[in-house]
């Protein structure tokens, strides 16, 4: 490879934003540093996750060519952008990218990696047909990661895809970052128990059970929400209502949620909708017991000590599994080395990226066997 350029991967998504598909890209990115190149199309034109990686990366933000309802035409745009840019893979994420799976589909141009991370709320309970038929034929001949056994289910059972064309890699987090001491105390210690989450404040994540099943928490307990979203001032707002103002910490965006993680008695998942929520992987490697929401693979993540206190999906079981945690400090402790252990054993980053590696090389060995291209990943 002497002389040319690394490889160019050429990533779309719905948002840039700070999420957890974007950050398991950050965390990809900084790994593999200069051995490759990308380009992230964000559709919504929100690239704020940006400012995460480091300027050494070698990054472009090319403009989304595509127009609201001209689907057609958004077909013959995205295949001139592939022309132009020329990437070596295509990778997309979820169905906010869809189209670019469809324009790549019958005469692929370059080869094609699409992640799936889950679904928005309008799919949490059922998949929507329409969708279903398209992704079974966008993604008929692309190579799919998937995180969670739930999706690899819904992918060969739903979508019909064939399972030799489907990649499981189950995401990881840095284990070095959440064993460090804490620093500065924030302003809630001190003030009894904590609950926290770390969430975009999004419908789909559902603070407002979380806020309710609090609600029910003795008054000797605070609640900590980390991150922001179209949701915080409707979130506040309620907060108020309930009457729990002074017990309810709204943090806003962090930049480092890690260190936070330590001061929460217990960790709260209170979504609609997840699949392999990198929070409750963090919640985990910090050394917390976690009283979660019944959602995508949350039961299989989790140590088994932990998965009694996993709750059906209302404001009353969660607030329940959130009681039981928070009066019993002996067994907080006992859960929250278990899921220490099992984030040591299973879900190390370092894991993750070896799998991301064999990936990348199989999809670029397939590339040059099947085109007598010489460039490698």
């Amino acid at each position: 490879m002497s002389g040319k350029a690394p490889p160019l991967l050429l990533h779309v998504f719905s948002t840039f934003a700070t999420g957890g598909a974007q950050m398991r890209f950050c965390a990809i990115a900084h790994h593999f540093g200069p051995a490759y190149r990308h380009a992230i199309i964000a559709m919504d034109g929100n690239t704020t996750c940006r400012a995460r990686l480091a300027p050494t990366l070698d990054v472009l933000f090319p403009e989304t060519p595509l127009r609201k309802g001209e689907t057609l035409g958004n077909l013959r745009r995205i295949r001139a952008v592939l022309k132009q840019l020329r990437p070596d893979l295509l990778i997309t994420s979820n169905w906010g990218s869809i189209e670019w799976a469809m324009a790549n589909a019958v005469f692929p141009l370059v080869p094609h990696l699409h992640m799936e991370d889950g679904f928005g709320p309008e799919e949490r309970t059922r998949q929507i047909p329409r969708r279903v038929w398209l992704r079974r034929w966008s993604l008929r001949h692309s190579t799919v990661m998937l995180p969670s056994r739930t999706l690899w289910r819904i992918a060969t059972e739903i979508w019909r895809l064939d399972p030799r064309r489907l990649r499981y890699i189950p995401n990881g987090v840095a284990l070095a970052r959440f064993a460090t001491p804490p620093g500065t105390q924030p302003p809630w210690a001190g003030k009894g128990l904590v609950v926290g989450t770390v969430a975009a404040l999004r419908a789909e994540k559902n603070i407002a059970r979380l806020l309710e099943a609090f609600r029910r928490l003795e008054e000797n307990a605070c609640l900590v929400i980390v991150g922001d979203g179209p949701e915080r001032a409707a979130l506040e707002a309620r907060a108020q209502t309930l009457g729990l103002a002074a017990r309810v910490y709204f943090t806003g965006h962090i930049a480092d949620p890690a260190p936070l993680y330590r001061f929460f008695d217990v960790f709260a998942l209170s979504s609609d909708t997840e699949q392999m929520p990198l929070s409750v992987l963090e919640a985990m490697a910090a050394g917390c017991a976690v009283a979660a929401c019944d959602v995508g693979d949350v039961r299989i993540m989790l140590a088994p000590a932990n998965q009694e206190f996993i709750a059906l999906c209302d404001d009353e079981s969660l607030g329940r599994a959130l009681a039981r945690l928070l009066a019993d400090r002996a067994r907080r402790m006992v859960i929250g080395a278990a899921n220490r252990a099992k984030a040591e054993a299973e879900y190390d980053e370092d894991v993750m990226f070896r799998a991301y590696a064999d990936l990348f090389a199989e999809l670029g060995a397939a590339r040059h066997e099947g085109t007598g291209r010489s460039r490698l990943f």
